[in-house]
């Protein structure tokens, strides 16, 4: 897999690496869709980000973090926990591979997922591609969500009842595009494409608006 060309890109200095994140079950593994999407997406050239604990989370960010010559980060964006203080997390949050811990005081999760105090919206509008594997009431949350905010969307794997549902409620013309993906090879092969045209368009918002001089 070709990583995406995030070098210098005018007078202004170096674009940014693009972000996918990756939405998924937090109990369940999905090792065989996992394990070589994060790997797939280490060799690319893009900063991973997950909600930050286990199951398809800690699955894909291993894969993705044991990958040698990685350019991109493990970011982990963290529920808040509503018995603690201090910014604590809920047990298992964040999961050993988690390099930047992005910590909040959203608490709602799962059947929460969509409401304003669920990192969810943190989640999807800090990623320029999202991919979500099979998961529960909080992936279908964050399904909604990408398809609400516009974010192009990947779905790998057998997509849950909660997922299609999702998909059908926010309808419009935004999930007429949505990719399926039955193999991580495939969904690498959307995830490239999708990253190549945001990579594109930041691009041109660059060189439409030049920075001012100093």
């Amino acid at each position: 897999m070709s990583g995406v060309n995030v070098g210098h890109g005018d007078v202004r200095g170096p674009m940014r690496a693009p972000v996918v994140g990756v939405m998924g079950s937090g109990v369940r593994a999905h090792r065989s869709l996992a394990a070589p999407l994060g790997r797939g997406l280490a060799r690319m050239g893009v900063h991973l980000l997950t909600g930050g604990g286990g199951g398809v989370m800690a699955s894909v960010a291993r894969a993705f973090a044991e990958t040698e010559s990685r350019a991109g980060l493990v970011v982990g964006v963290l529920p808040g926990c509503a018995e603690s203080v201090g910014g604590a997390a809920p047990p298992g949050y964040p999961n050993p591979w988690v390099e930047l811990a992005v910590r909040t005081h959203l608490d709602a999760r799962g059947a929460g997922g969509s409401s304003s105090m669920s990192r969810n919206h943190v989640n999807v509008l800090s990623s320029d591609v999202v991919v979500a594997l099979p998961g529960g009431d909080g992936t279908a949350s964050e399904v909604a969500l990408a398809l609400r905010y516009g974010r192009p969307l990947v779905l790998l794997g057998a997509a849950p009842r909660p997922a299609r549902e999702a998909v059908l409620a926010e309808g419009g013309p935004r999930a007429a595009g949505v990719r399926v993906a039955a193999t991580a090879t495939d969904a690498l092969s959307h995830v490239q494409r999708l990253v190549g045209a945001a990579h594109g368009r930041r691009a041109t918002r660059r060189k439409s608006h030049p920075r001012a001089p100093a």
